[in-house]
């Protein structure tokens, strides 16, 4: 059984006992978080909802708040010198889904 559910304008496939890195997310290590669910899949049955499921969430506890590998982005203009270097590293959040209702 899975779900898809939104979240930080993306979408991610969850299973129960799965681990997702998400957008960032105010929440506190070791708290409770839950999603709608855009859809559900069990075995040949799918729900598919518009655009959510009524009555469907999926839960996950936080599990993480860290920061991706440094992404190194540079700008370069042809013959005038100009050189410019910069990293950036984005913010995300483990979630372990824990389960499906």
């Amino acid at each position: 059984m899975y779900a898809i559910i939104k979240t930080g304008g993306k979408q991610y496939k969850a299973e129960p006992g799965r681990f997702i890195d998400v957008e960032k997310l105010d929440a506190e290590v070791g708290s409770e978080v839950n999603f709608e669910a855009l859809m559900v899949a069990d075995g040949d049955n799918y729900q598919i909802g518009a655009p959510v499921l009524e009555g469907v969430t999926v839960t996950g506890k936080v599990i993480a708040q860290d920061k991706k590998k440094k992404v190194i982005v540079s700008k370069y203009k042809n013959k005038i010198g100009y050189h410019k270097k910069n990293g950036h590293r984005q913010p995300y959040t483990r979630v372990e889904i824990t389960e499906i209702k």
